[in-house]
């Protein structure tokens, strides 16, 4: 079974924390019950990694995909999730994992942006929204959240654990 942790840095604002369950809801209502979706937090508030990812173990998850719930793919999305993510995985040698990019730069993204401002949006092909969006498409200004720079496997960066 695939499960999918969407992780946030945790707050101290409890009503913070709480929306990471309401998230998790969302994207499991989405996905249907053939996945099994948790969320976490890096610091401040429970569950932490480690227990969601031992209750994605438990309920019989073979590959764990955690996505960075983070706008920009800052260090905590590009090395202290993926650093944290790799210390509970080599506890379950037998579950595949893979952390995935941070939102980044993405037409999703631009229409909630539109929708709360209240101003329609213009709908863009694949193609559209995938290109280089840098006035001068330097290939760095958007670093790893360039979705052109991204491979076809939807921005998981990288794959470890049990081989499948």
């Amino acid at each position: 079974m695939k499960a999918i942790i969407v992780v946030d840095h945790g707050s101290r604002r409890h009503e913070a924390n709480e929306m990471m369950r309401c998230v998790a809801n969302l994207i499991q209502a989405m996905a249907g019950p053939a996945v099994l979706v948790k969320y976490a937090h890096m610091e401040l508030a429970e569950p932490e990694v480690a227990d969601a990812f031992a209750a994605c173990v438990e309920a019989g998850a073979d590959e764990i995909i955690v996505f960075p719930y983070m706008l920009s793919p800052g260090r905590h999305s590009t090395s202290d999730i993926p650093r944290m993510v790799a210390a509970v995985a080599a506890h379950h040698p037998q579950v595949a994992y893979s952390v995935t990019e941070a939102f980044g730069v993405h037409e999703k993204l631009a229409e909630v942006v539109l929708a709360r401002a209240g101003v329609p949006a213009r709908l863009l092909s694949e193609s559209e929204a995938a290109r280089c969006w840098d006035p001068a498409c330097s290939g760095t200004l958007c670093g790893d959240a360039c979705r052109a720079k991204q491979s076809p496997s939807a921005g998981i960066t990288e794959a470890a654990g049990a081989a499948r």
